[in-house]
C-alpha cells in the first residue's frame, strides 16, 4: 500500500507502507516486532517506512545485505540510538565503538578469537555442561532457558576470568536481564527518558550496571595485583594486548570489553541452546537422529574438541536452530553518506533495517521455511546458498567476533547434554518468542528431564 508522499520516497523504487502521522511504524513495531518484520518482507525486498520521524528502509535480499554490511560497510554506522542504548551499560567496547577505534580494537583482539586459539576452551564448556546435568533429577522439571543461561554464564566466567561464577550465576543473570530490559526500552521509544532520571526502572538499571561493573573491575584489579598475566583466559589476553602503536589497554577499556564479552558471550548461546532443545523435543525423528549420532561417536563418554568432526548432524541441528530463531534477529545501520545499493538510492541519515529472522524465511533461499530441517545445512546444500542469505552472526567488518566460539560451545553442549539426558516438553505450555534485545522465549520453557 502506498502512503502519503514523504521525504523517504526519494529512495528510488522502494515500496512505501501506510503509517501513522508522527509515530510512523513505531507502534506496529512495538506491538509485534516479528510480525512487523515479516509483514515488511511480504511487501517487498526494499520497503520504506519511519520510526517516528526518522526515515528507514527495510532490505530483505542476500544481495542487499551484502551491499550494506560488506560493500558499503564504511558508509554507515550503527547509529545514535544504539549508542544511547548500549554505551551507558557497556561503555565503549567493541560492540559499540565506531570507525577507527573499532578497527583498531578488532584488529588487536581478533587473534584471540581464531579457532586455533578458542579450541583450548572446549574442555571447560564440556565440564560445565556435565556439572549442570549432574544436578538434574530423573523425572524432574527444569526451566530449560534458565539452565542454559546458568551453564553458558559459568563457561564465560571461566573463559574470561579463570573464575568460577557458578554460585553467583543467578545474581549476575538477574543483572543482565535488568540491563537488557533497559536497552529494549531505549529501542522502543522515539525519545527515551535518560537513564540519569530518578525513575524506579532507571534505579534498578543503575544498580544492575553497578553490580556488573563492580564484578568485572574486581577481576581486573585482582589480576593486576597478582601480576599473573599468563593464564589462558581472555582477561590475561586483554591485559597483554597492544594496539598498532604498542599501547596497552587501560582498566576502563578492559572493563568495557569484558563486560561486553560477558553479556554477549553467554546470552546468545543460551538462547540458541534453549530453542534447540525446544525444537528437538517437538521433532522426535530429528531428536532420535541426533541421539544416535552422539551415542555412536562418543560411546557414553564426554565429547572433546577432536570429536566435533564426528558430530556433523549435531552441528546441523544448531545451525538450523539459528536459522529459525537467530538470537540477533534484527540488524541496523545508519547511512553516513548518500549511497547506491543495487539501484536503490539511499540518502544520508536513513536507517537501513535487515532482519535475519525474516531473511531466513525467504522460500527461495529456504524452501518450506517454517519447517525444522537440519539437512538444509549439509555441506552441499549450504554451499548453494547465496552469500549472506544466512547470517546468524551478521556480516562484514562487524560480524560477531565470537562466532567461532559460539558455534563450538553450542555444538559441544548439545552433544554433552544429549549423552546424559533427554528433554520432554511439559504439556500445555504456550511457547512463543519474545523479540527484545535478543530472541528469548517469552517466560520459561519447562521440560521434564529423562536420564539416559
Amino acid at each position: 500500500m502506498i502512503a502519503e508522499a514523504t521525504p523517504v520516497q526519494v529512495i528510488h523504487a522502494a515500496r512505501v507502507i501506510e503509517e501513522l502521522p508522527l509515530l510512523g511504524s513505531m507502534p506496529s513495531y512495538n506491538r509485534d516486532r516479528l510480525s512487523f518484520l515479516l509483514g515488511l518482507a511480504r511487501v517487498g525486498d526494499a520497503v520504506a517506512f519511519h520510526f517516528g520521524p526518522f526515515p528507514s528502509l527495510f532490505f530483505n535480499t542476500a544481495e542487499l545485505v551484502q551491499n550494506v554490511l560488506v560493500e558499503h560497510a564504511h558508509d554507515a554506522d550503527t547509529g545514535e540510538l544504539r549508542r544511547r542504548a548500549f554505551e551507558p551499560i557497556i561503555g565503549h567496547g567493541l560492540f559499540v565503538s565506531e570507525g577507527e577505534l573499532h578497527r583498531r580494537q578488532r584488529k588487536a583482539m581478533a587473534p584471540a578469537f581464531q579457532p586455533r586459539h578458542i579450541q583450548r576452551y572446549a574442555d571447560t564448556m564440556v565440564r560445565y555442561g556435565e556439572l549442570a546435568q549432574a544436578g538434574w533429577a530423573d523425572g524432574g522439571v527444569v526451566a530449560i532457558n534458565r539452565e542454559m543461561t546458568h551453564i553458558t554464564m559459568s563457561v564465560i566466567g571461566k573463559v574470561l576470568f579463570d573464575a568460577d561464577v557458578f554460585t553467583e550465576a543467578d545474581e549476575l543473570g538477574h543483572a543482565i536481564t535488568v540491563v537488557l530490559e533497559h536497552i529494549n526500552y531505549v529501542f522502543s521509544h522515539i525519545v527515551p527518558i535518560p537513564l540519569s532520571w530518578p525513575l524506579p526502572r532507571h534505579r534498578r538499571t543503575r544498580a544492575a550496571r553497578a553490580l556488573l561493573h563492580a564484578r568485572m573491575q574486581e577481576m581486573i584489579e585482582e589480576r593486576r595485583r597478582a601480576g599473573d598475566g599468563e593464564r589462558g583466559d581472555f582477561l590475561s589476553i586483554l591485559l597483554r594486548t597492544r594496539d598498532e602503536d604498542g599501547n596497552l589497554m587501560n582498566d576502563e577499556q578492559v572493563r568495557d570489553e569484558v563486560t561486553t564479552f560477558f553479556g554477549a558471550g553467554h546470552e546468545t548461546t543460551a538462547v540458541a541452546l534453549t530453542w534447540a532443545w525446544y525444537l528437538l523435543a517437538r521433532h522426535r525423528d530429528i531428536y532420535e537422529h541426533l541421539l544416535d549420532e552422539v551415542d555412536t561417536a562418543l560411546s557414553g563418554r564426554a565429547p572433546t574438541y577432536a570429536d566435533l568432526p564426528r558430530l556433523p548432524y549435531t552441528l546441523r541441528v544448531l545451525k538450523e536452530t539459528l536459522r529459525l530463531y537467530p538470537p540477533a534477529y534484527i540488524l541496523s545501520r545508519v547511512v553516513t553518506r548518500d549511497l547506491d545499493a543495487r539501484g536503490y538510492r539511499v540518502p544520508r541519515g536513513t536507517t537501513v533495517i535487515m532482519s535475519p529472522y525474516a531473511l531466513h524465511r525467504r522460500p527461495d533461499y529456504f524452501p518450506d521455511p517454517e519447517r525444522f530441517d537440519p539437512d538444509r545445512f549439509t555441506p552441499e546444500r549450504e554451499a548453494r546458498l547465496p552469500r549472506n542469505a544466512y547470517l546468524p552472526f551478521g556480516a562484514g567488518p562487524r560480524i560477531c567476533i565470537g562466532n567461532h566460539f559460539a558455534l563450538m560451545e553450542g555444538h559441544l553442549l548439545l552433544a554433552t547434554l544429549a549423552q546424559r539426558v533427554r528433554f520432554e516438553l511439559v504439556p500445555g505450555q504456550r511457547v512463543a518468542p519474545d523479540p527484545k534485545v535478543t530472541l528469548r522465549p517469552r517466560g520459561d520453557i519447562r521440560m521434564v528431564v529423562r536420564r539416559r
